[in-house]
């Protein structure tokens, strides 16, 4: 979901719904406070890390011990490195962390596949590549190439890429 005002209100209006409803129920109630406390850690962790933390969950945090949940063994390696930093962060801001634990939970490609830049190249770009295509031997060698460039000018000019 991209982030704008709409989606933020949405997700305001979501979440005083789902506290409205913690509220009137004493059971739910009570879960309210360690509802709100990892909020709030999961806050300061996406503050501290906020590229790594668009795809990571806080599990659990018991005696000190942060249990987060990560889509891939890549971002679980990459996260790994930056454990200290975030930790000193949390120690700033109030939060006790003395161990994390990083549990890979895989979840489906298109929920984490962030979306590829498309390479933009300038119209003079574009006639070089087409002049290219003109000026190549037509040869066995080269004629995948010649084809390859040809089908690239055709997208760049339709608009599609």
């Amino acid at each position: 979901m991209r982030f704008n005002s709409s989606n933020l209100s949405l997700k305001r209006r979501t979440a005083v719904e789902a506290t409205d409803f913690l509220r009137r129920n004493d059971r739910m109630a009570a879960l309210l406070p360690a509802v709100e406390r990892m909020a709030r850690l999961q806050k300061d962790c996406a503050h501290c890390l906020p590229a790594m933390f668009k795809h990571c969950e806080i599990l659990a945090f018991e005696d000190g011990q942060l249990v987060l949940s990560l889509p891939t063994t890549a971002l679980a390696a990459k996260l790994k490195q930056q454990l200290p930093k975030l930790q000193e962060t949390l120690a700033q801001r109030g939060w006790q962390v003395r161990g994390v634990k990083l549990k890979v939970q895989m979840t489906k490609p298109s929920q984490i596949k962030e979306k590829m830049r498309s390479l933009e190249l300038p119209p003079a770009a574009v006639e070089a590549f087409d002049e290219l295509s003109e000026k190549l031997e037509a040869s066995a060698q080269n004629s995948a190439l010649i084809e390859a460039v040809k089908a690239m000018v055709a997208r760049r000019r339709a608009g599609g890429g």
